[in-house]
């Protein structure tokens, strides 16, 4: 007999994660379905020199960290893994500000209605601001950047998803040394370390100072009987008498496994894309959801997530150093040029000084002499940042929801179709533009040469961590595709919950609402 849950939680990211939890401490039998890998620490990519590529048309081949998704205008980063999300992002965990709620959404959605569980999620994820003591050099930069553009009281700390050492300094000998991290465990009895400013949280933080969803509302959800199934891919749901079949496919020996459960309620939360191409799937391709909204697919915004680099001649930046991103100056109320946009601190990992780890690592008997050489190099490295000159002025903007996610048939590919994304940059040029300026005078006013990426200039290309939309919350079905509850419309016991609902563009990182809107859509159903 097929096996049977109150609840299939489809992803395990900043909405599945926290369904998965609040569903079984309430006594439900809940399974997540994660078509990524478990992460152990040795698997992370910062440590293992592996594990790049997750191929969702091949995953049995590469399972791996980062999926790359490349449109016509429009380039795509997710994670995948359990965690969702967590895994890949840079920490920031911080609340939309009130006016991000002023149009688009349901109007049982109001910044006041979510701020209790902003609050819960901020006090699930542990989040600090990085103490005064610990101040990366980008952090300085930025806050002198405001002041020199004559916008000081706008720059701020973020709140980060990280735990820190107030001892920990960068005066220390080898203060980037994972022996300088102390070890302790968190509210739900895992192992963390705290922060060393290395710099690998995009690509897994070693001694898992990132406090990432496997580690708090995932290990509370199997602590509480919740049962969480890695690499495998749901492929379709069927309506079936008492709830839905969820097909899926599994990884096993290098090879896909179909298999299914049923259950009463499904809750699909993976990801603007990933969601969006579920449904799609269901209605125009296995036409087992045939009456799913119109809508579906359209409403699709990349939250106008830009990076320019900026070289700076004589001054030590350090881009690889500390928590990547831990400041911001905010003009999302748009009274500066009419847009509404974030700047923020950018960093990236020191690819080089993690491959010398790597190599030093190693034991082999016939690379004892290598394993030295790459030590004495591994220390020199920690000492001295290879990019050191180099700020890469990151930020959001508040582009317009205008895109749509659509199949289109592929006649190669083994599963005959392909997700698509229509994009037109138009409407959103300005905002992004407004960013781009902004990033252009800062840079500037402290001394640097901004470097603004030609795919921008010449092509309108854009890459975003943040896709939001494509199953968009609404007050009905010819607006969207689920309500102010994540209900989709039409089929009951079917919700979507995560950042596919996102209406509009927040200008910000999106992480701490999306988990805000789970947790304000698990309390509603668990009171239902």
């Amino acid at each position: 007999m097929a096996e049977r849950f109150d609840a299939v939680v489809v992803g395990s990211g900043f909405g599945g994660s926290v369904l998965a939890c609040r569903l079984a401490a309430a006594g439900r039998s809940v399974l997540v379905l994660e078509r990524g890998r478990r992460w152990p620490v040795a698997e992370y990519p910062s440590v293992s020199q592996a594990n790049w590529i997750y191929d969702p048309d091949e995953p049995e081949k590469q399972n791996g960290w980062i999926d790359m998704r490349f449109f016509r205008r429009m380039a795509v980063v997710q994670g995948a893994g359990v965690g969702g999300g967590s895994l890949v992002y840079a920490n920031v965990f911080i609340e939309a500000e009130p006016n991000a709620f002023d149009g688009g959404w349901p109007p049982e959605i109001t910044y006041d209605r979510l701020k209790p569980h902003y609050d819960m999620a901020g006090s699930m994820l542990a989040t600090q601001e990085i103490p005064d003591e610990q101040l990366t050099e980008r952090f300085k930069l930025v806050r002198e950047g405001a002041q020199a553009v004559g916008h000081g009281a706008r720059f701020r700390k973020l709140d980060l998803a990280v735990s820190f050492d107030p001892t920990w300094t960068y005066a220390q000998e080898d203060p980037h040394n994972p022996a300088k991290s102390k070890s302790f465990r968190n509210a739900e009895g895992m192992t963390q370390g705290t922060c060393i400013h290395c710099g690998n949280c995009d690509i897994g933080c070693p001694v898992r100072a990132k406090n990432t969803l496997d580690l708090n509302y995932l290990a509370k959800a199997t602590a509480n009987g919740a049962e969480i199934r890695s690499l495998h891919t749901v492929r379709r749901l069927v309506p079936v008498d008492g709830g839905y079949r969820v097909d899926f496919e599994r990884i096993v020996d290098g090879g896909r496994q179909p298999g299914f459960v049923t259950s009463a309620k499904v809750f699909i939360a993976a990801g603007s894309l990933g969601s969006t191409e579920l449904l799609l799937r269901c209605r125009d391709e296995h036409g087992t959801l045939p009456n799913l909204s119109p809508r579906l697919g359209y409403g699709w915004c990349s939250n106008g997530d830009f990076l320019t680099p900026s070289v700076y001649s004589g001054r030590e930046v350090s881009p690889t150093r500390g928590p990547t991103i831990t400041g911001a100056i905010s003009f999302l109320d748009g009274t500066v040029g009419g847009e509404r946009f974030f700047v923020q601190d950018g960093g990236f990992p020191d690819l080089l000084g993690n491959a010398l780890e790597h190599v030093a690592s190693r034991n082999w008997m016939f690379h004892r002499v290598v394993s030295r050489i790459a030590r004495t190099l591994t220390r020199l490295a920690r000492d001295r940042d290879p990019a050191t000159a180099i700020m890469p002025w990151f930020g959001q903007a508040v582009d317009q929801p205008v895109g749509q996610l659509k199949l289109r048939r592929r006649w190669l590919a083994r599963d005959g179709f392909a997700l698509k994304l229509r994009w037109d940059p138009k409407p959103s040029k300005a905002a992004v533009q407004a960013l781009v300026e902004m990033h252009r005078k800062l840079s500037i006013q402290t001394g640097g040469i901004p470097l603004v990426p030609f795919t921008w200039t010449w092509m309108n290309y854009l890459v975003t961590p943040h896709p939001l939309g494509g199953c968009n919350m609404a007050a009905s079905q010819d607006a969207g595709v689920v309500d102010h509850r994540g209900r989709v419309f039409g089929y009951d016991g079917l919700y979507v919950v995560d950042g596919a609902i996102i209406p509009r563009a927040i200008g910000l990182n999106p992480s701490r609402t999306i988990t805000a809107v789970a947790e304000y859509i698990a309390e509603l159903d668990l009171a239902a």
